[in-house]
């Protein structure tokens, strides 16, 4: 399988705030940006089905969020891409990806391709960490990567921002950019 050679984050613009959603959940709910909020910040993941990257730490990804809940974090994913092209993508597909993976936290659909450009997300996985405050205080990655493995030495770069996010309120100087496949952006 040919992979496309991998996009970066750009470095965290912290205290840009969180932009507001509605969208369809794979558990048949219209989920908002305030029904997601955590008490003490609030995670948004832009992912898909088939992103080899996303495959690789998507295990890392479930057991963060269900640890992050226990520090007053909530997490939503969102699939942004571009499902005529990319079928593997598609709502039905997403469902059954939630499902497989045993996920604790809401899938969202954006079919506009909306919100990620608002987020102005640009590769799977991206994640968006917010203080309770609503304030981007991370964009890096989960844990870093060798040849498609994660490397599980401790606690993952993106929980330690979270938990710090929680205590107090701001994340890491520091941050690693995330990488991964580009968000697969509908061609009008």
């Amino acid at each position: 399988m040919f992979i496309m050679p991998p996009l970066k984050t750009p470095i965290c613009d912290f205290k840009t705030n969180a932009n507001d959603f509605q969208l369809d959940s794979t558990d048949s709910k219209l989920i908002s940006l305030n029904d997601i909020k955590g008490e003490a910040g609030t995670l948004i993941m832009f992912i898909c089905n088939h992103c080899p990257y996303v495959k690789a730490v998507i295990y890392d990804i479930v057991e963060d969020c269900k640890n992050l809940e226990k520090f007053g974090i909530k997490a939503v994913a969102i699939s942004s891409n571009d499902t005529v092209n990319y079928p593997e993508d598609s709502f039905k597909n997403m469902i059954n990806f939630s499902k497989e993976h045993q996920f604790s936290f809401p899938y969202l659909f954006d079919k506009t391709q909306k919100v990620a450009k608002n987020y102005n997300a640009v590769c799977t996985p991206d994640f968006f960490g917010f203080n309770n405050s609503l304030e981007l205080q991370y964009r890096g990655r989960i844990r870093e990567l060798k040849n498609l493995k994660p490397v599980r030495v401790g606690e993952s770069d993106l929980f330690k921002a979270m938990k710090l996010i929680s205590k107090t309120g701001k994340g890491p100087k520091e941050q690693v950019p995330s990488l991964g496949c580009s968000i697969k952006w509908i061609n009008n």
